[in-house]
């Protein structure tokens, strides 16, 4: 199994690797508690990049310029009432070296779609942010990946 897998040029991912541009990074947001923010920088500090309080001491400057998220209706039933949603999470950033930009403005955003049931609204709720937690990781390991391109 190892000899085929090999022969097909698989082989696993590993860890994601900031550039030495990164070694010690201030992240400039304007929402300091947004689910995006808390897992970019758990992500970020499991790749070994050292985040700083301050811009001043900085090598790199993460700015996220645009981070929300929200749901709309996508169908409805006869009596006009929805039968299903998509929940979605947009953001908006750029990294820079202080003398270079390193990662121009990306503006991302993923959508995940629920069916709706007036009778599980419990359930249904749990499951929006189930989707919404998803969401995030998805978003953060798509930027860490454009990151440890660069």
């Amino acid at each position: 199994m190892t000899v085929a897998l090999s022969a097909c040029g698989f082989h696993l991912q590993g860890a994601s690797t900031a550039p030495a541009a990164m070694q010690r990074t201030y992240i400039d947001a304007s929402d300091e508690y947004s689910p995006f923010l808390r897992e970019l920088k758990s992500r970020m500090k499991a790749s070994g990049v050292e985040l700083s309080d301050s811009a001043t001491d900085a090598t790199a400057i993460f700015t996220i310029s645009f981070d929300e998220t929200s749901q709309r209706v996508l169908s409805v039933s006869a009596r006009n009432v929805p039968t299903e949603y998509e929940v979605f999470y947009t953001v908006a950033y750029r990294l820079d070296s202080g003398t270079e930009v390193l990662l121009p403005q990306q503006t991302m955003t993923l959508t995940r779609d629920y069916t709706y049931d007036s009778t599980l609204v419990l359930g249904k709720a749990r499951e929006e942010e189930l989707l919404r937690d998803a969401i995030v990781q998805d978003l953060v390991r798509v930027v860490m990946k454009q990151i440890s391109t660069l």
